[in-house]
């Protein structure tokens, strides 16, 4: 292939994640339904082989060759495994094929031979385990692309964006600043209107503290740090508003007037939006120069080779990155 101008639809790259987990079993699962375009797994084409065989799925496997997908077939781009898999027991052995898939992935989408990536689950505690400092897909593929400031947002019946990602929360409201706050809020905007298709977007920024600080009561980031953001990026025309008490940003009435609600940290948002979707959402990371989205769960390794698997968030993560990747042909 020589690249994305040429192709009619996108091209996506999968990377099933942790091979003792459930992502094997997304893409065998993937593989089975038709797809609008050109579909692509970086993974042991072996390792696929043997979950399909677990599962009782059929499954063909050949090299990456551009052509548009078809059922029962999966193209791989092929990464070898250090060891052999054992369900539900990952193996500090494979992080560097698991980390691997993903590298080639970000460098063939940088390269242009793929429009968006599709992440399947990786298991945070082996990679570190096995001597590698590792918090996140978000922050490694930022980093893999030279991107400063990667913006996590989750997209499911209603969208949600964190301002800080993999911290602990003794740590968040130092990472705060009106300068990192004014960055995302930039971020959030170009990117739904260039990826989205959103002409104005409509972003409701949560405060940090219980009720939004409450006149300073609980807390003063909201008038040292949040609110001075906010007008700032109002001042320029973005269509902006908080600090919003975050016991209520998630009312229907507040949802239904944003299109993106602004979450201080991790489990200020990603709990309501999991709530209400889970297993139906997609996380996506924006401010890369690639397009990248994620299931919305975790490895599930008690349910890996095995029956009950719903590959909804894979579906979504799928049919988002579809998405994004047409509206900026």
């Amino acid at each position: 292939m020589s690249g994305r101008t040429q192709r009619k639809s996108p091209a996506i790259i999968v990377t099933p994640g942790e091979p003792a987990g459930v992502g094997p079993d997304l893409a065998v699962e993937l593989a089975q339904r038709e797809f609008g375009g050109c579909l692509s797994v970086a993974a042991d084409p072996q390792l696929l082989l043997r979950r399909a065989k677990l599962r009782g799925r059929p499954l063909a496997v050949r090299e990456w060759d551009g052509a548009p997908h078809r059922a029962g077939t999966l193209q791989v781009v092929a990464v070898e495994l250090a060891a052999r898999e054992k369900c539900g027991v990952p193996d500090p052995a494979n992080v560097g094929y698991a980390l691997g898939a993903v590298d080639r992935a970000v460098d063939l989408c940088l390269g242009g031979e793929f429009d968006a990536m599709v992440t399947g689950p990786l298991h945070k505690e082996i990679i570190n385990r096995a001597g590698r400092d590792f918090s996140g897909h978000t922050e490694y593929i930022a980093d893999r692309c030279g991107a400063p400031l990667p913006v996590m947002l989750l997209c499911g019946s209603f969208r949600v964006a964190l301002a800080t990602t993999h911290l602990p929360l003794r740590e968040v409201a130092a990472a705060l600043g009106i300068g990192r706050l004014c960055d995302i809020i930039c971020i959030l905007h170009r990117e739904l209107r260039a990826k989205f298709g959103i002409a104005r977007p409509r972003i409701g920024v949560c405060g940090l503290n219980p009720h939004a600080g409450e006149g300073g009561r609980f807390g003063d980031e909201e008038r040292t740090v949040i609110s001075p953001a906010v007008q700032a990026m109002a001042g320029r025309g973005i269509a902006v508003h908080g600090p919003l008490p975050a016991d209520t940003a998630f009312t229907p009435a507040r949802l239904a007037a944003a299109d993106v609600t602004l979450a201080m940290f991790h489990d200020q948002g990603l709990p309501v939006l999991k709530y209400a979707d889970f297993g139906r959402a997609a996380n996506v990371t924006l401010g890369l120069p690639i397009i990248r989205t994620s299931v919305d769960h975790g490895t599930a390794l008690d349910l890996a080779g095995g029956a009950g698997i719903d590959d909804g968030g894979m579906r979504a993560a799928v049919d988002t990155a579809v998405a994004m990747a047409r509206a900026v042909r």
